[in-house]
């Protein structure tokens, strides 16, 4: 069974293979060089590793905001610009994920939401508020990390940004 469909020159489209692999990788469905095969492992009852893979993505953000503003977005909801939320392309909606700025190391935890439209060479579409915070005016390098419930100081860095909300102004400029 091919998974990821491969060209008659023996290569995997760039993208179509970045979009499987983050996909498998969201879902959890990865397996590491250093896993064992079936003929490999000793037994059933063999302890696994206990530390849980970490997720992230790193690549272009951009964000939108009035155009959209109270348009449906694909959890159902309308779009807020002022919310911490995001559109991506494959993580579950309403996955609470860590956005940082790799230019200014600035992080936050934002929503996703929605799923684009956003061009291809983006990763993630932030919201006006969740740009603002990061301070990205136009396109920025970023660090994804989804939110992980044994993280004890992923916790606690959201719930401080719970207690403290992030305000935007609603002024037409950043």
């Amino acid at each position: 069974m091919k998974i990821i469909p491969v060209k008659r020159d023996g290569t995997v489209s760039t993208k179509l293979g970045v979009a499987v692999v983050t996909l498998l990788v969201a879902l959890g469905v990865t397996a590491s060089a250093s896993d064992a095969s079936p003929s490999q492992m000793q037994s059933q009852n063999t302890p696994q590793s206990s530390k849980p893979r970490k997720w992230y993505q790193v690549g272009e953000a951009s964000w939108y905001g009035k155009y959209f503003q109270g348009k449906k977005t694909a959890n159902g909801e309308e779009f807020d610009m002022n919310k911490l939320t995001c559109a991506h392309r494959s993580l579950p909606l309403n996955t609470w994920i860590k956005v940082t700025n790799l230019k200014n190391r600035r992080s936050i935890f934002v929503r996703v939401n929605d799923r684009g439209p956003m061009p291809e060479d983006r990763i993630v579409d932030l919201s006006y508020a969740a740009a603002k915070a990061l301070h990205i005016t136009g396109l920025g390098k970023v660090k994804l990390e989804t939110l992980r419930p044994n993280d004890s100081d992923m916790m606690r860095q959201l719930i401080a940004q719970v207690r403290m909300p992030i305000l935007a102004d609603t002024g037409t400029g950043m």
